[in-house]
């Protein structure tokens, strides 16, 4: 099993405790923390190097086997496109279904592989996918792959997710989230560069510079599916990989085991499966659907943005690989946005606002794409780089102000299933926004974005308000009965 998220396994040795000279000199508090701060410091670094950028590693790998097609999106000059369409035998809406088809079987299997089970299975079983993509040929073979990429990578994020919950402390998690994502956005990034150089390997072997991108970003994620199996550790009780090196002291094995559970006690409950009664208690949490609408509605302008970015820049008169690396710019600027948002939810532990202000931020840059349409093209360009730049930088800090406001790890799990699902549901929408008859300005595109996300921006400040009225209320009810009630995360 890859992600040990549910695993049930421990070793007493692991967790027996300190020894008696260690303890000697750090007393026990109220909470049962017999480690001083430092130890535990010590601790999360050693996490943070260990675990963190497995699990990036491999999110770089699934986005760019996912995202790859972005650097092949249809513009007016298929050669600018590396002749995609034209070897392929496609047509740009037909492009959009696939890409709709993509989503989609993400969606449908998201859910359903919640229990942990992910692993180098399924790693292998994505890359394989897109590797063999290098051999379609026509529209059925075009829809069949991307349907079945899509199936494939289904429900790996929610459970890296998961398993991120699982090795820190709430505290801890928004940061952790904006770093997880940042393999989302180095491949975003990175997507247009390589593609800049792999394009250009057109004829190399008999092959097209498309066919040799699906291969290339394929075996990088068969490398790192190896190397998650070998090296990422089983769960807090037995923090050892496959290959059973040993990271942490018995000192750190004992920490790391119970760091968690006395910061939140419902992780110490350890499930494998999900039954249906909670399957059904956490999709009737309405509180989780807040979460779900204001992703959907934000994470579409996202979807088509990205998309579409590199002919937005090619239809001002760059070249098809110099618009890639353009596009570029604004998500490098990105990757250093999100850990910011993401390190001030945790320090301001007010993760609501900085969704909401990375909403709005986003949604003022969507405005001025569309007046600025009319503008001279270095300052369209211009535009779009920044607007690139502010696209998601809260999707993280949202996703894990639902998980630390989770009330057991069952519905952590399921939430975080939903909260990608709504992403990629998003995606599926998000594909059809710019269209071939909208061409080249896009003004109803822009316009559209532009709705959408405003109505995404009030679905956030309702969040912000809804959790705070529930505050204020268990607050007066505590008040009124003298009985401790839950308080939300805000």
């Amino acid at each position: 099993m890859l992600l040990r998220s549910f695993s049930s396994r421990s070793d007493d040795s692991d967790t027996s405790g300190p020894g008696r000279e260690e303890v000697a000199f750090i007393p026990t508090d109220d909470r049962g923390v017999d480690w001083s701060p430092e130890e535990e410091r010590k601790v999360v670094r050693k996490l943070d190097c260990i675990v963190m950028p497995l699990l990036i590693l491999v999110f770089i790998g699934l986005q760019l086997d996912r995202g790859n097609m972005c650097t092949l999106t249809p513009s007016s000059d298929n050669a600018l496109t590396d002749n995609f369409l034209k070897d392929v035998g496609i047509t740009q809406n037909q492009f959009n279904v696939g890409q709709q088809l993509l989503y989609l079987g993400i969606v449908l299997l998201e859910v359903g592989t919640l229990d942990g089970e992910q692993g180098i299975g399924q790693v292998m079983a994505w890359s394989l996918v897109s590797i063999f993509q290098t051999f379609q040929h026509g529209y059925a073979a075009f829809l069949v792959t991307r349907i079945l990429l899509g199936i494939c990578e289904a429900g790996f994020i929610p459970a890296a997710l998961y398993t991120i919950t699982v090795w820190y402390k709430n505290s801890e998690i928004s940061a952790r989230f904006s770093w997880y994502f940042l393999g989302y956005f180095f491949a975003l990034a990175s997507s247009g560069l390589l593609a800049f150089g792999i394009l250009r390997m057109r004829g190399t072997a008999g092959l097209t510079g498309w066919q040799w991108l699906f291969i290339l970003d394929g075996l990088y994620t068969v490398l790192v599916g190896i190397l998650l199996i070998c090296f990422l550790p089983e769960n807090r009780d037995h923090p050892y990989p496959f290959t059973g090196i040993k990271y942490f002291t018995e000192r750190e094995r004992y920490i790391i085991a119970r760091r968690v559970p006395l910061d939140d006690p419902a992780k110490l409950v350890k499930k494998h499966s999900i039954s249906l009664r909670e399957l059904r208690h956490a999709l009737g949490n309405w509180k989780m659907w807040q979460h779900f609408i204001l992703c959907l509605a934000t994470i579409g302008p996202v979807t088509a943005l990205n998309t579409y970015a590199p002919s937005l820049v090619a239809g001002l008169g760059y070249d098809r690989l110099t618009s890639n690396a353009y596009v570029s710019i604004g998500t490098w600027i990105q990757i250093c946005i999100v850990p910011i948002m993401g390190w001030t939810a945790d320090r301001t532990q007010r993760r609501g606002l900085v969704v909401v202000a990375g909403q709005a931020c986003w949604f003022f840059l969507l405005l001025g794409n569309l007046l600025a349409i009319n503008s001279n093209k270095s300052a369209r360009l211009g535009i779009l780089i920044v607007t690139l730049a502010f696209t998601q930088g809260w999707h993280p800090v949202n996703s894990s102000w639902l998980s630390i406001n989770a009330g057991s790890p069952a519905e952590r799990s399921i939430h975080m299933a939903c909260i990608i699902m709504s992403a990629n549901l998003a995606g599926v929408y998000g594909a059809q926004i710019f269209r071939a008859d909208d061409a080249p300005m896009y003004h109803r595109a822009w316009k559209t974005t532009i709705i959408i996300l405003a109505f995404g921006v009030v679905v956030g400040i309702f969040t912000n308000i809804s959790y705070r009225v529930l505050n204020r209320r268990a607050a007066k009810k505590e008040l009124a009965e003298g009985v401790e009630l839950r308080r939300y995360h805000i």
